[in-house]
C-alpha cells in the first residue's frame, strides 16, 4: 500500500496531516503521535474506511481492519462476527445432502477445522457459534474479531489500540498474533510491550510524519538523544541572543563616543565645511551598516532561540507537578480485614481480603478482567463498604477510574475545581489547573471537550492541588486511551507523588515507572498472590 501526497481534514474543516507520503509492505508498523493528530484517521484510511481530503492511496492487496472498540448488531452471533455464517449454511447443506451443484461447488471442506484453530489461538475455543456476539465482554469480542481476521488472513492487519481494556493474558496474545503475522501490520497504540516487537515507527505530527526504523527502545533512545540535543541549542541560542546583545551595546556605545569626538573635531577644525559634512556623511553612513548588520545578527538569534524554545516547549510541556500530601512513613492509610463484598442477590464479588497499607506505599492489583479489580477499588476508596469484615480509611482518599467519573461533564474546568474545593476561589482554581496545563481561557474548557488525556490531567488538579490533597490515591487504568507522551507525563506525575497508591494497570512498563512495590494478583474476587518485584 501506498500513500502519496495524502491529507486529512477534521468534519469541521481543520487540517490533521498534509502531504503525508508512506509506503506499507511485509513489516510491522506502529503509528505514533499525541491524542488529536490523527493516527486513528490514518488507519481508517488504510482501511479504505475513509478518503483522503488531497493524495492518493493505492492498494495492492487485501485488508483487515480491528477497530478500538466493537458494536455488534444486536441479534449478530459468533458465526456473522467470524464472517462464516454464510460458508457455513452451504457447508451444511452439502454434508446434509441438500446442497445445490453451486454449494458443491463453493464448499469451503476445511473451514470448520480452520475455524475452530483460529478461536483456540485467541483463546475462545469453546465458544457456541450461535450465541449473541454483544453478550461477550469488551475483551472477548476483541478476540473474536482477531479470530475473524485470522481466518479472511489479510495481507495487511490495521489494528487500532488492540490491547486497550484487556486483561495481561489477552494483550500477550495479541503481541504473539502481531509478530507472527506473516503478512503486513499497521497499528496504532501507547502498548509499549507491543510496540517493541515492530519493525518501524511511524512518528505522526501536524508537519507530517517521521519514519523511525527499530521497536520502542531503539525509538526512545533516538528520541531523548533529540530532545537532549533539543535542550543544548536553547542554551545555545540563549548565550548566542545574550552575545549578540552584549556586542550590539558596545557597538552603540562605541558609535556614541566617536560621534562626540567627531563633533568636537568638527567645531575646533579650521576645514571647508564641505569637506566636514561629507566626512560627518561617512562616519553617518557607517554607523548605519553597523546598525543593519547588528540588527540582522539580533533577528537571526532572536529567530533561532524562538525555534529552539519551541522545540523545547514541545517536550516540557507535559511535566505535571505534583503536590505534597505529608503522609509520615509510619501512617496507616488502609486496613481491610476480612473484608467481603456481596451483590443485591447476595452473590460474593469480593473477599474476603485483608490488605494493610503503611505510609507512601505503592500496590499494583492485577488479575484477568472479572476477578474483582475495580470492586477491591471502589471499596479502598469508601465508594463501597463491605457486607462483611471491616474497612479502616484513616486517611482522606480519591478513586479516579477509567470514565473519570469524579468530573461532570457539563461543567468547566473551574466550576468542577470549585466543586471539588469549596474552600477555594476561582483565582485559586486557576492557579491550580494552570500547574496542570489548563492555562488562560483553557480553564473554562467544558469537561466534555476534553481527550481522554486532558480529562485525566483535569481529574488529577481538581483533586490534587486542594487545600488538603488526598493522602491515598486510587486508580483504574490510568493509561487507557492515553497517547504515549500523556502516558510518560502521568508517569512522572505519580513517580513525584508522595502519598499511597493502589493502581489497576495491566502495562508492566507503566507500574515500573511509578515505583509499585507488591503486586496483589487477583482471580475469583479473592487475592490469589503478593509478589513483591
Amino acid at each position: 500500500m501506498t500513500l502519496n501526497g495524502v491529507a486529512a481534514r477534521t468534519p469541521d474543516g481543520r487540517g490533521l496531516f498534509d502531504n503525508l507520503t508512506l509506503a506499507f509492505g511485509r513489516e510491522r508498523t506502529a503509528v505514533v503521535g499525541r491524542n488529536g493528530v490523527g493516527k486513528t484517521t490514518l488507519l481508517r484510511l488504510i482501511a479504505s474506511l475513509a478518503e483522503p481530503a488531497e493524495g492518493a492511496i493505492t492498494r495492492a492487496g487485501t485488508v483487515g481492519w480491528l477497530a478500538q472498540t466493537q458494536t455488534p448488531q444486536e441479534d449478530e452471533t459468533v458465526a456473522e462476527t467470524l464472517g462464516v455464517a454464510a460458508p457455513l449454511a452451504v457447508l451444511h447443506r452439502v454434508l446434509a445432502g441438500e446442497g445445490s451443484l453451486d454449494d458443491m461447488a463453493e464448499a469451503e471442506w476445511t473451514l470448520e477445522e480452520r475455524m475452530q484453530t483460529a478461536l483456540a489461538e485467541v483463546g475462545l475455543a469453546h465458544l457456541a457459534l450461535d450465541r449473541r456476539t454483544a453478550e461477550l465482554s469488551g475483551g472477548e469480542q476483541t478476540r473474536l474479531q482477531l479470530a475473524g481476521l485470522k481466518l479472511a488472513a489479510p495481507d495487511l492487519l490495521v489494528l487500532d489500540e488492540p490491547t486497550n481494556h484487556l486483561d495481561a493474558d489477552a494483550r500477550a496474545m495479541i503481541a504473539e498474533v502481531v509478530a507472527g503475522w506473516p503478512g503486513g501490520v499497521v497499528l496504532v497504540s501507547h502498548d509499549r510491550a507491543l510496540l517493541r516487537r515492530v519493525d518501524r515507527i511511524v512518528e505522526l505530527s501536524s508537519l507530517g510524519a517521521r519514519v523511525h526504523g527499530g521497536g520502542w527502545d531503539l525509538y526512545v533512545e533516538r528520541r531523548d538523544a533529540e530532545r537532549a540535543a533539543a535542550e543544548r541549542d536553547l542554551d545555545q541560542a540563549e548565550r548566542a541572543v545574550g552575545r549578540v546583545q552584549r556586542e550590539n551595546q558596545a557597538a552603540q556605545e562605541r558609535q556614541a563616543r566617536r560621534d562626540r569626538a567627531g563633533k568636537a573635531a568638527r567645531a575646533s577644525s579650521s576645514d571647508p565645511k564641505i569637506l566636514l559634512d561629507a566626512q560627518a556623511q561617512r562616519a553617518e553612513e557607517s554607523g548605519a551598516r553597523g546598525q543593519r548588520l547588528a540588527d540582522r545578527k539580533r533577528q537571526a538569534a532572536e529567530g533561532d532561540l524562538a525555534q529552539a524554545r519551541e522545540r523545547v516547549e514541545r517536550v516540557r510541556q507535559m511535566a505535571l507537578a505534583m503536590p505534597s500530601t505529608g503522609l509520615p512513613a509510619g501512617r496507616m492509610a488502609l486496613n481491610l480485614s476480612e473484608a467481603v463484598v456481596t451483590a443485591d442477590d447476595g452473590r460474593r464479588l469480593l473477599g474476603p481480603i485483608s490488605l494493610h497499607l503503611t505510609g507512601p506505599e505503592r500496590i499494583a492489583v492485577v488479575g484477568p478482567n472479572g476477578s474483582g479489580k475495580t470492586t477491591l477499588l471502589k471499596l479502598i476508596a469508601g465508594l463501597t463498604e463491605p457486607s462483611s469484615g471491616s474497612a479502616e480509611r484513616p486517611v482522606q482518599a480519591s478513586l479516579l477510574d477509567q470514565q473519570t467519573a469524579v468530573l461532570n461533564s457539563d461543567e468547566t474546568l473551574v466550576e468542577a475545581w470549585l466543586r471539588l474545593n469549596p474552600q477555594g476561589t476561582p483565582n485559586a482554581a486557576r492557579a491550580a489547573l494552570a500547574r496542570f496545563l489548563f492555562r488562560n481561557v483553557q480553564a473554562d474548557r467544558r469537561v466534555s471537550e476534553l481527550s481522554g488525556g486532558e480529562r485525566l490531567r483535569a481529574a488529577l488538579a481538581c483533586v490534587m492541588t486542594g487545600t488538603a490533597p488526598p493522602q491515598l490515591l486510587v486508580l483504574d487504568e490510568p493509561t487507557n486511551h492515553l497517547d504515549i507522551d500523556s502516558v510518560e507525563a502521568v508517569e512522572g506525575a505519580l513517580a513525584s507523588y508522595d502519598g499511597a497508591l493502589v493502581v489497576v494497570s495491566h502495562d508492566p512498563d507503566f507500574l515500573a515507572a511509578v515505583g509499585v512495590e507488591r503486586r496483589l494478583v487477583l482471580a475469583g474476587g479473592q487475592v490469589q498472590a503478593s509478589i513483591t518485584p
